[in-house]
């Protein structure tokens, strides 16, 4: 007999419900917030398309004021929710890369890619790829973005992203090592509460990626395990984990597996007592989520 269209498939809270018929409700409330160039604010902030055939696009920030005669670091980051929820312009993202671009003095871009089920993966590993290649694409100044062209200092790039986020920022990472682009250089990746996986299956990430295993022997899920892990860009990674963050025991996994694997940078490790996952996106002001935010900007400013 055929399951009943609207049997809950994988209940996942706080972020989703999936169905058997493959449609899915969303349990988070995301918020858009809108961009800004006014002059009074501190940071600006646009949308750009940049694939129109998928409708993938970014959000860039730049910091008001700056001095014209000097590049900025970019920061290149990619939002979390669990490949089915969220985007660039969710308000708890936008505040989050605000705040780090007015205090950092860094350009930032802000991917935006297509939400599992609906788009099931890898298709938003691929939509991020496509977007970093549009940003790498400005590295000699003739990109199709003032903001990039003008402001975007290429030999000093840093990426990364947090949750869901940081598993497509590594993959990105890797993808830009093997293929690397003129004039861009990738110093620093930041993985913040990274969603790896495991011995076991992941069955969230088995529903919204069928072709997975699922387990850490996909090399997305244990990127360590990647046949060209030795050529991912970058000369450093720093993780973030949390103690009470349920993917803590993952991203220490990885941590572990990248700094025994052929890849010969340096890796760091910051760890946030007493949190659970993603915390600091929804109390930004407590010291523990400002601490975050302070290694990341001194992560930035070693170049």
């Amino acid at each position: 007999m055929a399951a009943d269209p609207k049997t809950v498939l994988l209940d996942f809270p706080p972020f989703c419900r999936l169905y058997a018929d493959g449609t899915i409700d969303r349990l988070v409330a995301h918020a858009p917030h809108p961009t800004s160039e006014d002059a009074e604010s501190n940071v600006h902030s646009k949308d750009v398309i940049v694939d129109q055939n998928t409708g993938v696009y970014v959000r860039i920030f730049a910091p008001r004021g700056r001095d014209p005669s000097e590049k900025l670091p970019l920061v290149v980051y990619i939002h979390g929710g669990a490949f089915c929820v969220g985007s660039a312009s969710s308000t708890v993202f936008h505040d989050f890369m605000a705040n780090l671009v007015e205090k950092g003095k860094v350009i930032a871009v802000s991917v935006d890619y297509r939400l599992a089920p609906e788009n099931p993966l890898p298709i938003a590993f691929d939509d991020s790829w496509a977007a970093f290649q549009w940003i790498a694409a400005h590295a000699n100044g003739g990109g199709p973005d003032s903001w990039l062209n003008d402001y975007a200092d290429f030999k000093r790039v840093f990426l990364g992203g947090e949750s869901a986020g940081a598993t497509i920022a590594n993959d990105v990472a890797v993808r830009a090592g093997v293929n690397p682009f003129p004039g861009f250089e990738i110093i620093g990746v930041f993985l913040v509460h990274p969603f790896f996986g495991g011995k076991e299956e992941d069955r969230v990430y088995k529903v919204l990626c069928p072709a997975s295993s699922g387990r850490d022997d996909d090399p997305r899920l244990n990127p360590a395990v990647h046949p060209r892990i030795k050529e991912m860009a970058g000369r450093r990674v720093l993780f973030f984990v949390a103690e009470k963050d349920f993917l803590r025991g993952r991203g220490l996994s990885y941590y572990e597996g990248l700094k025994k694997s052929p890849w010969e940078g340096h890796v760091d490790l910051f760890e946030t007592e007493g949190e659970g996952h993603c915390f600091y996106l929804f109390n930004p002001t407590v010291k523990k989520a400002v601490a975050i935010t302070d290694r990341l900007i001194a992560f930035f400013s070693e170049s």
